[in-house]
């Protein structure tokens, strides 16, 4: 059995990660932390896990973490930079939920994320989790940076178009929505009820803290820096993203469909979806898969990438899961043979 700490358990994708490992049959859950909950049982925060998790929450103590073999990081920007050299040092592998780790270049992450970076000699170490590029290195890591909602939900649908050369790579545009959990559990207003239902906005349109994290990838994809417009939505729902990714094909008449169906055809979280498909967010709601459909509208040069993900699971604890799983050379779809919830 796999000893497995969780710090931060008590926001939504630390409920995730315990929803997930709760029934997964290689984990020991050794500690949830959480500072502000300390002694509080788990089941009475989240009775959804009653009888499936008895724990209380715990102050996260170095030593009782650093008899895992794996710790989450399920915390705010900026923590995990702190705390991970220390249980690195000490032979835990550790799997960051937030972006710490995510961008190679520091000085980019600093602008973006308004503060120095504690551990910038780490940085270069972590491996960004995404399986469906980096399995290998998953395999051997340390620290894995897991991605981001957004990004992993725009790099699914864009790299068989970019590993191919096959779209201009300065006219790509990502047109994104996310369900109101991706803003966190922390009281905000913009997130009331009030505010977001039966409404429907974009932010960030300035630019957002995951367009430098999806340009990294598409340009490593690429093999040359990309040109990226990408604007974020608000949905009046709890958990989804739908991604509708545009770009221009150099040349119009291949077989988008095969290519997609061949690049996806041995990943298990990835379903490319029959010519002509709609993937819906409902589909995918509580599960780890990423459903897409390539679309050329009028058969033209314009070609139309839809995209779902839930932003808690494929886009934060499942694929942290599914990196654990890679992690340890466990079945990768173990602990997420889950289906999703419809309606």
């Amino acid at each position: 059995m796999i000893k497995v700490g969780i710090v931060g358990g008590t926001g939504y994708t630390g409920v995730e990660l315990l929803r997930l490992l709760a029934r997964h049959p290689d984990v020991e859950l050794t500690a949830i932390t959480s500072r502000s909950e300390e002694g509080v049982h788990v089941a009475d925060m989240y009775p959804n896990l009653r009888g499936l998790v008895d724990a209380t929450f715990s102050q996260p103590d170095v030593d009782r973490l650093a008899a895992c073999d794996l710790v989450f990081y399920a915390t705010p920007n900026g923590v995990a930079m702190k705390q991970a050299p220390e249980l690195l040092a000490r032979g835990v592998r550790v799997i960051d939920l937030a972006a710490d780790f995510r961008i190679k270049d520091v000085a980019t992450w600093s602008q973006w994320y308004g503060m120095e970076h504690a551990c910038p000699e780490l940085v270069a170490e972590a491996v960004y989790g995404l399986p469906e590029v980096s399995r290998e290195q998953i395999r051997a890591a340390r620290l894995v940076a897991n991605p981001g909602c957004y990004p992993t939900a725009a790099l699914l649908g864009y790299l068989p178009l970019m590993e191919n050369g096959l779209i201009n790579r300065r006219r790509l545009i990502a047109d994104c929505k996310s369900g109101v959990s991706g803003a966190g559990r922390g009281a905000n207003v913009g997130t009331l009820l009030c505010e977001a239902s039966e409404s429907f906005k974009s932010y960030g349109v300035a630019g957002h803290r995951h367009l430098p994290e999806i340009k990294q990838g598409l340009a490593e994809a690429a093999g040359f820096p990309v040109g990226l417009t990408f604007i974020p939505h608000l949905l009046p729902m709890i958990r989804g993203i739908h991604a509708t990714l545009y770009g221009v094909l150099k040349d119009p008449h291949g077989d988008l469909q095969a290519l997609y169906e061949e690049r996806y055809r041995d990943e298990p979280f990835v379903d490319v979806m029959p010519a002509g498909s709609m993937p819906e967010t409902r589909s995918v709601k509580g599960a780890n898969y990423c459903r897409i459909a390539v679309h050329r509208p009028q058969d033209d040069d314009t070609v139309v990438v839809l995209s779902v993900i839930d932003n808690l699971v494929k886009g934060a604890a499942g694929q942290a899961v599914q990196n654990m799983n890679i992690m340890f050379g466990l079945k990768e779809t173990a602990g997420l043979d889950v289906v999703a919830l419809m309606p």
